[in-house]
């Protein structure tokens, strides 16, 4: 394994050089993540214009060796638990696993396999005696909840104190096809996140960030606080919202024209989601 230490602007997919594992200290968890990249061949169904995969396309993920991410889940964690990992590589006040994280270099929920990997995971945190306080985290941008491989993950998910962190940057078709290039309509976003919140603990993760010098538009804010105001209205109710900006470079073309918030810029909009009674977190 490589020995560089770890810092929240790198979330370095080849950081313990191992094909599915990657750790990285996360701002939003508060301490070390495992991350678990599915998409080894940097393939997604979106691409995301903030995003720092090097070499995106679109696509879904590969066929995932499940003995190969067996051994390397078990392997890292037992280091992690047992060995000097954390001493020589995580920043003090940071060396406690926080979560195991599905999430990578596209939309882990393309994996074939993603049913089975759950399993995995709730077999090797019953194996290893994992301390409770753990989670298993998905990072998804939701747009594949109506498969059914992917319905049964969740419910798995559920009883192994999971939650989905639901990437939702913009709540109208311009705003999606602007930040996320898709073509994916609200309805279907709606319909999935739905699924998503009665399947398993979700949390609506949204990235606001500068574009062309600009903020995002009030018009932005106010089609995201309907969005969420309608959920709410037909008991649709997230966990609440992983507000936060950029950290770390993108990799996509439009790289020149972005640009972080501050964290009093985010807490503005994040005072104006919480008069909806919804809980929101801010990461800078």
């Amino acid at each position: 394994m490589k020995n560089t230490g770890l810092d929240v602007t790198d979330h370095s997919r080849d950081s313990a050089g191992l094909r599915y594992i990657y750790p990285v200290v996360s701002r939003r968890a508060g301490g070390v993540s495992v991350g678990i990249n599915l998409n080894t061949n940097n393939a997604c169904n979106w691409r995301c214009i903030y995003c720092q995969v090097p070499e995106l396309k679109r696509g879904t993920a590969p066929p995932v060796d499940l003995a190969l991410l067996e051994q390397e889940l078990r392997g890292f964690l037992h280091e992690l638990l047992h060995g000097d990992f954390m001493l020589r590589r995580v920043p003090e006040g940071a060396r406690r696993i926080n979560d195991i994280a599905l999430s990578g270099n596209g939309e882990p929920t393309s994996a074939k396999e993603f049913e089975q990997i759950i399993t995995l995971i709730g077999k090797l945190q019953q194996e290893l005696a994992l301390p409770s306080h753990i989670k298993l985290v998905l990072i998804t941008n939701g747009s594949l909840m109506h498969r059914k491989y992917v319905q049964q993950g969740l419910r798995k998910m559920a009883q192994l104190n999971g939650e989905v962190w639901f990437k939702i940057d913009r709540a109208s078709k311009v705003g999606m096809q602007q930040i996320n290039s898709t073509h994916t309509s609200l309805v279907k976003v709606r319909a999935n996140l739905a699924t998503a919140i009665a399947l398993c603990p979700t949390w609506l993760q949204t990235c606001w960030f500068m574009l062309d010098g600009e903020l995002p538009a009030k018009q932005d804010e106010d089609d995201y606080l309907d969005f969420l105001a309608t959920l709410l209205h037909d008991n649709i109710k997230p966990e609440g919202v992983l507000l936060y900006s950029l950290a770390r470079p993108t990799l996509q073309p439009e790289a020149p024209t972005l640009a972080t918030l501050s964290k009093q810029q985010l807490e503005a909009f994040a005072a104006r989601i919480k008069v909806l009674g919804v809980e929101t977190k801010v990461a800078a």
